[in-house]
């Protein structure tokens, strides 16, 4: 491919995504394929010969389009959201088109620069402490993962090994290998899966304690569990507190959390994948109170804030923990006269090879401005406010817990097994995409507002449908007036009236 036939290739490459995005209402949330329908349709090996890029596109029109779940419709309400905008494709485009491999300064400076640059924007955004940012006198700084479950899994590993080398200086004859057998690490039973895989990668048990009645993880139930553990003769070394869990979106209290990881020498790493991205607002800091307290702090911006995968940004309060725990120097790796004055990213995280990901969190926070941000996410919790609002008058829903950021928790009246049924028969006409959860071990459904390209009619739209398959599965009964129950006001009054039936 020369380059006319690259520019033609990607002008309808741009054309085409443009065109999808455009009409993206049209197509159903869920793709009606079966397993295998690809490995069946394409050819069993690569071509021989060059082909056009014409049938390359004509196939990925037939071919790859009807096998997509369309992440971006205004219709997919499951999971957490995952970032797409116009601005952070052209960033990626650039990126691309560079083909930069940034694990030193020298390797390319400006991969490196400009994400201590973003970094410190982004940090300042979210209303970070001072010393977590590059441009403190500190230690401290950012950097910008794969992914949440990557910033989890560094901060468990550097955790532990700056819990060895400390024990080691009071207790210089003791085994490396005696003392991370003892180690332990704590999270919630609410906390994402990645933060247990962590757990099993990193060769530590992981304690998943119990959450109280909101799904948070309380000051008192760790303590009891790190003097429960010394007891044993175990080392407390880790803990993930959670902002804005994958269930629920519940908050753990780091005002409780973080003093008493301090007291114990416990690393304190925050997940606030999802629910982070809202700190960018000032009216919902108050949610990272303690933050202080904290060793180190994650937020996907390729969730909630326009940026497409992967970009999850992490920040340290002392980077040398991170250096400490993953600096292998090789000869043709040397660059020490320039890791002195600026971060080497190369040992702030598990590769070697990074890619130039700064460039779209560049182009997506000049494109949109601090305030596009802002409004961005103000105005997904203001289109889940309403979605609850068209729910809470129809007495055969309860929604809880309370909603939360872009997320209303629901189920049925009816019991477990008919929210499960409404669940299964919304998905299978693929108009709507939502998935399961629970809440005080009652099956519930997380209707969550993802796509950039929603609007109020689209949530009516989504309403409505879920509303038919209600009216099919427990009409209300005008002249029994069987559904009396206020919603949300009065929870108690919901389960005594469950029990009843």
């Amino acid at each position: 491919m020369d380059v006319e036939e690259f520019r033609e290739f990607g002008k309808a490459a741009i054309d085409l995504i443009a065109d999808y995005m455009e009409n993206i209402r049209a197509r159903d949330v869920l793709p009606s394929v079966e397993p295998g329908y690809l490995v069946n349709s394409l050819p069993p090996e690569a071509p021989e010969e060059p082909e056009q890029w014409k049938d390359v596109l004509h196939d990925f029109t037939h071919f790859i389009l009807p096998g997509i779940t369309h992440w971006h419709s205004p219709r997919f309400h499951a999971f957490y959201p995952t970032g797409t905008s116009f601005a952070s494709l052209v960033g990626s485009i650039l990126s691309n088109g560079l083909g930069v491999i940034g694990f030193s300064w020298m390797s390319s400076p400006a991969c490196t620069e400009l994400e201590v640059v973003t970094m410190n924007w982004l940090g300042k955004l979210l209303g970070l402490p001072e010393q977590f940012l590059n441009c403190s006198t500190g230690p401290g700084g950012g950097v910008i993962q794969g992914s949440a479950s990557e910033a989890t899994l560094v901060g468990l590993l550097a955790a532990k090994d700056r819990t060895v080398r400390r024990i080691k200086q009071t207790n210089p004859d003791l085994d490396e290998g005696f003392i991370k057998a003892k180690l332990i690490a704590y999270s919630s039973d609410q906390s994402n899966s990645s933060v247990e895989k962590a757990g099993l990668l990193g060769s530590m048990k992981m304690r998943l304690l119990k959450t109280d009645a909101d799904g948070k993880l309380r000051g008192d139930t760790l303590k009891k569990a790190f003097e429960e553990d010394q007891e044993q003769g175990l080392i407390p070394c880790y803990c993930v507190a959670t902002l804005g869990t994958t269930g629920t979106c519940a908050f753990d209290p780091l005002y409780e959390i973080g003093p008493l990881c301090n007291e114990y020498n416990v690393w304190l790493h925050v997940d606030a994948a999802y629910a982070g991205a809202a700190f960018t607002c000032p009216e919902y800091r108050h949610l990272m109170n303690g933050v202080e307290y904290v060793d180190s702090f994650d937020v996907n911006a390729h969730k909630w804030m326009l940026v497409n995968f992967d970009c999850s940004c992490m920040w340290v309060k002392n980077g040398y923990d991170l250096i400490k725990t993953f600096d292998v120097q090789r000869i043709y790796l040397d660059d020490l006269e320039n890791s002195n004055k600026i971060p080497d990213y190369r040992h702030w995280q598990l590769p070697l090879g990074r890619k130039f990901r700064a460039l779209k969190l560049w182009t997506v926070l000049r494109i949109y401005g601090t305030e596009g941000i802002r409004s961005h996410i103000r105005n997904q919790i203001g289109l889940a406010k309403y979605f609850a609002q068209l729910m809470q008058p129809d007495d055969r829903f309860v929604i809880e817990p309370e909603p939360a950021m872009g997320l209303v928790c629901f189920r049925l009246t009816e019991g477990d097994k008919v929210t499960k049924k409404l669940l299964d028969n919304l998905t299978e006409k693929k108009k709507v995409f939502m998935v399961a959860g629970s809440y005080h071990n009652r099956y519930m459904i997380r209707f969550v507002i993802c796509s950039r390209n929603t609007k109020k009619e689209d949530v009516d739209y989504s309403w409505n449908k879920i509303k038919e398959e209600v009216d099919c599965l427990c009409p209300v009964n005008i002249h029994t007036k069987k559904y009396k129950v206020p919603v949300m006001k009065n929870i108690d009054a919901v389960k005594s009236n469950e029990k009843s039936k």
